[in-house]
C-alpha cells in the first residue's frame, strides 16, 4: 500500500504564508481515509457484522439476507427506564437505544452470488449494496435525524419493493408498573412507529416515520407489529427517508417532529443530502490525520483501524448523551443488551479517552453534557450515600445521574457502606427498599444474581457485606473531573474552566477531603480505608486507584483556583491535604517485598476482610498512575523508575509477538508513555487483532461484552496508545506546564506522518521516514507559550515563524512565545521541506 504526502518546498530563507504549510488535497484525504473502508464480497452470516452508518445520534448497522437489506434504527437518547426504576431487579433486563426494525424487501433473492457486493465508504459515510439488478445507497444526514436510502431497481421483471417498519417487541409489554407501548400507523402516505415507556413519573418516547419519494407507494398495516410501504412495480430509481425523534416530555409530539425532519429531507432531495454529508465529512477528516506504513504492513493495519475508530465515533457520538459501550448504535436484536442501560465508567473510557489529540473535541461533548447535567444529583449522592461534601460520580450510573433517597434509607445506607454499622444489623426496611433496585448501579452492586420462586424474584448477595465490584469506587469521579481539566489544557478556554471544569474539580477534591473514611493516621499521613481498586479489590486500604486520583486532582484544583482567582482561602487547605497524603502503595509495604525492586501494588494490607490480591500491580484496564500524569517523562525520577519496574511486572518474559492485551487494557498506552517501542510494535496491533481464540467481526467490531454489545473498546484503547507513540504533550506532573515530545515511542523501522492536537491548543504535524524526523510544524491556536523537546537532540535546528526564519538553536528543550494563528516550522539546520514520500 503506497501513499505520498505532498508538502510544498520550503527553504530555510524563504517566506510562505501559513495557508501553504503542510496542506493535503481532498484526494489525499480521501485516499487516506478510504484505507479504512469495509468491502464485503459476500453477505455476512450474522447481523452484528453489518456495516455502520450514523449521524452521531441515530444510526444502524446495514446487513442483508438474500431478499432484503435490513436495519435496526437506534438512538443514543432512548432509555426505557431511568436510574430510579423498581422493575429491573434482574441483571441484563433493562434496555435502551432501539427505535425500530426496518427492512427493504425486494420479494426475491437478489443479494446472493457473484453479483453481491457491499461497501462502506468512511470518507463520506455512505453504504452501498449491490445485488442482481438491484443497488442501494444509504446514508445518515448530518443536519437532521434522517437516514436516506436511494434504491436502483433495474430488474426486467417488475416487482414492488416492500419497506417494512417493525416493532422491537409486542405492542404492549409490562414489567411491574413499567410499561412499553408500541404503536404502528400511517400518516399522509407515510408509515409511523411510536414507542412510549412509562414508570411512575418517568416517560421516554420515540417516533420513526418513513416516506418514499420518486415513485408512488401505498401504506398498509401488515399485522399487529408491522406497517409497510409498497412501491409501484418497476419503480426504477426512488428514495426512502427514515426520520426519527425521541424525548422525555410526554406533551411533545414526536411524530410531528419526525415528520418535519422528513419533509426537510424531501425538500433537500437525496442528492442534496449526500452533498451536505460530503462537505461535513470532508471538514471532519481535515481536522487531523495519521498516516502509517511499514514493510510488513503492520503499521498500515494500525492506521486502518485508527481511522475506522474515528469514523465510528463521528457516527455515534454527536447527540445529547454519550454513546454506550455495550452496543453503541449498532445493536441488531432489539433493545436488549448485556449490562443494560447504565454507563460503566471504565468501559466508556475506552471510547472517550483517545479523543483529545484527534482534534475532535466536539465528540466528547455528549459525555461532558451528561455529567454536567447531573451535577446536582452527584452532590446529593455525596451527602446521602457517603456523608461527605462535593460530588460523587459512581463507576456505574444512569443517564440521569443518581436518584435522591428518603433520608431514613440514606442514613442507614451511610452507616452500612461506611462500615459504621455491621452489615448483619441491616434493617428489613432497608432490604425491602433495595430488593427491586438495579444490581448494576453502583450503590446496589452488592446484589448479585437470583431466581424466581413462587412468582417473586429472590436475589442473592455477593457475600461481602456492602462491598461489590463497583460500589466503593471513588476514582471514577476524579477521572471524569480530570478529563474536564484536560479539556481546558487542550483548549485553554477560560470560560470552560470556570463554568464546567472547576466545579467538577472542586467537587471531587471536597468529596475526598471530607470523606469519613479518610483519616490522618499516626504517621501524620492521610489514609483512605474500605475502598476498591477498580473492580478486583474490595475493601482495600490506600488503593492505588484512590491515591492516584487524589494525587492528580488536588494539584489541578489548586492550579485552577489560582488561574481563576477563586477560593483563595481553600488553597492552603488543599495543599495541606496533598502534602500529607499517603504515598502510592508498593510491594515494599508487604514483608515479602522489602528486598525486591520496588513496584506499585493494588492496595496496602487492609485492617478488615478484603477480596482480591492487594499485592498485584495496578489493574491493567485502568493504570491510574499513568492516567493522572504521575509518571510522565520529565517527572520525578524516582517515580519514573518505579513506573518502569511496575510496567515490567506485566511481562516477566518480555513483550513479543505473542503478547495479547485485553480489549480494555491500558497497558499499551502506559508502555507508550514510558517510551517502549515494543509496546507499540507488538501490544498495539495485538490489541486490535485480539487473541486468536477471540473473535473480531468483519466490521472490525467485537462482542467482548456479551449479547448484542457490538463495540470498539479495543480500538479506542489502541488509538490512545498510537497517539501517545507519535506525540505526547504531558506536563511533568499534574498542573504543570505541558511539554511536547515528537515520536517518543515510535519504532524507527516504521514510517509515520501525523497532525494531532496537543495540550496548549497546539496543532502539531510531523513526519518520520526511515527513522529520520523530517520536520515539525506547530500551529498555535490559543497563543500560549510552547514547550517542546528538540526531536533532533543536541543538533542545531532552524525555527521558522510564519514562513520566516526566527533563529537557529541547539537547545534540548525549546520554549517560545506564540500568538493565536502563528505557524512554526522546526527543521535540522539547513534542511528543507520537500516531497516527503512514505512508500
Amino acid at each position: 500500500m503506497k501513499f505520498s504526502l505532498i508538502i510544498l518546498i520550503l527553504f530555510a530563507g524563504s517566506t510562505l504564508s501559513s495557508a501553504q504549510l503542510s496542506r493535503w488535497s481532498d484526494s489525499d484525504y480521501q485516499k487516506l481515509v478510504s484505507q479504512a473502508d469495509l468491502i464485503y464480497q459476500q453477505p455476512v452470516s450474522r447481523s452484528e457484522a453489518g456495516q455502520p452508518v450514523g449521524n452521531g445520534k441515530m444510526g444502524s448497522l446495514v446487513w442483508t439476507i438474500p431478499s432484503q437489506v435490513k436495519m435496526q434504527v437506534n438512538r443514543v437518547d432512548i432509555f426505557a427506564s431511568n436510574s430510579a426504576t423498581n422493575n429491573f431487579f434482574e441483571r441484563n433486563t433493562d434496555y435502551c437505544g432501539g427505535a425500530a426494525f426496518v427492512d427493504f424487501d425486494f420479494g426475491e433473492e437478489v443479494f446472493v452470488g457473484p453479483d453481491f457486493r457491499q461497501h462502506l465508504s468512511c470518507y463520506d459515510g455512505l453504504v452501498k449494496v449491490w445485488g442482481k439488478s438491484v443497488n442501494m445507497d444509504l446514508l445518515a444526514w448530518n443536519e437532521q435525524d434522517v437516514m436516506a436510502a436511494r434504491v436502483y431497481d433495474q430488474r426486467k421483471r417488475s416487482l414492488p419493493v416492500f419497506i417494512n417498519l417493525r416493532m422491537l417487541r409486542m405492542p404492549v409489554s409490562k414489567k411491574g408498573n413499567h410499561t412499553a407501548i408500541s404503536k404502528i400507523s400511517t400518516f399522509e402516505g407515510n408509515i409511523v412507529l411510536t414507542q412510549e415507556f412509562r414508570e411512575d413519573d418517568y416517560y421516554c418516547g420515540s417516533a420513526v416515520v418513513i416516506g418514499v419519494s420518486g415513485t408512488g407507494a401505498r401504506a398498509e398495516l401488515t399485522d399487529e407489529s408491522t406497517v409497510r410501504l409498497v412501491t409501484e412495480p418497476g419503480a426504477g430509481q426512488f428514495s426512502v427517508l427514515i426520520a426519527s425523534a425521541a424525548g422525555f416530555d410526554p406533551q411533545k409530539d414526536l411524530v410531528a417532529e419526525a415528520v418535519e425532519k422528513l419533509q426537510d429531507a424531501k425538500l433537500k432531495t437525496y442528492d442534496g443530502l449526500y452533498q451536505s454529508n460530503q462537505q461535513w465529512w470532508s471538514d471532519f477528516w481535515r481536522q487531523s490525520f495519521i498516516r502509517l506504513s511499514s514493510p510488513d504492513d503492520v503499521a498500515d493495519f494500525i492506521e486502518q483501524n485508527y481511522t475506522y475508530y474515528l469514523y465510528i465515533m463521528a457516527s455515534s457520538s454527536r447527540g445529547n448523551y454519550p454513546v454506550k459501550f455495550n452496543g453503541m448504535l449498532w445493536t441488531t436484536g432489539g433493545d436488549r443488551r448485556q449490562w443494560g442501560g447504565a454507563y460503566w465508567g471504565a468501559n466508556q473510557s475506552c471510547l472517550y479517552n483517545a479523543l483529545f489529540p484527534t482534534n475532535h473535541l466536539e465528540l466528547m461533548d455528549p459525555m461532558f453534557n451528561m455529567y454536567s447535567s447531573a451535577y446536582g444529583s452527584f452532590e446529593t449522592a455525596a451527602r446521602q450515600q457517603w456523608g461527605s461534601k462535593g460530588i460523587y460520580i459512581p463507576e456505574t450510573v444512569g443517564f440521569d445521574g443518581v436518584p435522591e433517597l428518603a433520608e431514613d434509607i440514606a442514613g442507614e445506607m451511610r452507616a452500612l457502606y461506611l462500615l459504621q454499622k455491621p452489615w448483619e444489623q441491616r434493617s428489613k426496611g432497608f432490604m425491602d427498599y433495595a430488593e427491586n433496585k438495579q444490581p448494576f448501579l453502583s450503590r446496589w452492586n452488592w446484589k448479585y444474581t437470583g431466581q424466581w420462586i413462587d412468582g417473586r424474584f429472590i436475589f442473592k448477595e455477593r457475600g461481602d457485606g456492602p462491598n461489590g465490584p463497583v460500589n466503593h469506587i471513588f476514582s471514577r469521579s476524579a477521572k471524569i473531573a480530570y478529563q474536564y481539566w484536560q479539556k481546558y489544557e487542550y483548549t485553554c478556554d477560560l470560560n470552560w474552566l470556570k463554568e464546567k471544569a472547576y466545579p467538577m474539580l472542586k467537587g471531587v477534591a471536597e468529596f475526598y477531603r471530607n470523606y469519613p473514611n479518610i483519616k490522618k493516621d499516626t504517621d501524620g499521613k492521610y489514609h483512605i480505608y474500605h475502598v476498591n481498586d477498580n473492580e478486583s479489590i474490595w475493601g482495600g486500604h490506600n488503593t492505588v486507584e484512590e491515591i492516584s486520583a487524589m494525587m492528580g486532582i488536588f494539584p489541578v484544583v489548586i492550579k485552577a483556583s489560582e488561574i481563576l482567582k477563586m477560593d483563595q482561602e481553600m488553597r492552603p487547605v488543599w495543599k495541606e491535604f496533598l502534602i500529607n497524603l499517603s504515598s502510592l502503595p508498593t510491594n515494599r509495604n508487604y514483608p515479602d517485598g522489602v528486598e525486591s525492586p520496588e513496584f506499585w501494588v493494588g492496595s496496602l494490607q487492609p485492617e478488615s476482610k478484603v477480596r482480591g490480591n492487594g499485592q498485584r500491580p495496578p489493574d491493567g484496564n485502568t493504570m491510574p498512575v499513568w492516567f493522572f500524569d504521575l509518571c510522565n517523562p520529565g517527572g520525578d525520577s524516582d517515580r519514573l523508575k518505579i513506573a518502569q519496574t511496575t510496567f515490567n511486572r506485566y511481562f516477566k518474559d518480555g513483550i513479543n509477538k505473542d503478547s495479547y492485551p485485553y480489549v480494555l487494557s491500558k497497558i499499551p498506552a502506559a508502555g507508550a508513555i514510558l517510551g517502549s517501542t515494543d509496546a507499540v510494535r507488538f501490544l498495539l496491533p495485538n490489541q486490535i487483532r485480539r487473541s486468536p481464540k477471540d473473535e473480531v467481526l468483519p466490521n472490525r467490531m467485537d462482542l467482548s461484552e456479551g449479547f448484542y454489545t457490538t463495540n470498539i473498546q479495543r480500538l479506542g484503547r489502541a488509538a490512545d496508545a498510537l497517539q501517545l507513540a507519535l506525540v505526547q504533550s504531558f506536563p511533568p506532573a499534574p498542573g504543570k506546564e505541558p511539554v511536547i515530545r515528537i515520536f517518543p515511542a515510535w519504532p524507527r523501522e516504521w514510517n509515520a506522518q501525523f497532525s494531532l492536537l496537543c495540550r496548549g491548543n497546539f496543532l502539531v504535524t510531523s513526519s518520520m521516514n526511515q527513522g529520520a524526523i523530517s520536520f515539525v510544524e506547530v500551529k498555535s491556536q490559543a497563543g500560549q507559550v510552547c514547550h517542546l523537546i528538540n526531536p533532533w537532540g543536541k543538533r542545531n535546528i532552524d525555527i521558522l515563524k510564519n514562513g520566516k526564519k526566527l533563529k537557529t538553536t541547539n537547545q534540548e528543550q525549546l520554549s517560545f512565545k506564540t500568538n493565536a494563528g502563528d505557524h512554526f516550522i522546526l527543521l535540522p539546520e539547513g534542511g528543507s521541506l520537500g516531497r516527503n514520500n512514505t512508500n
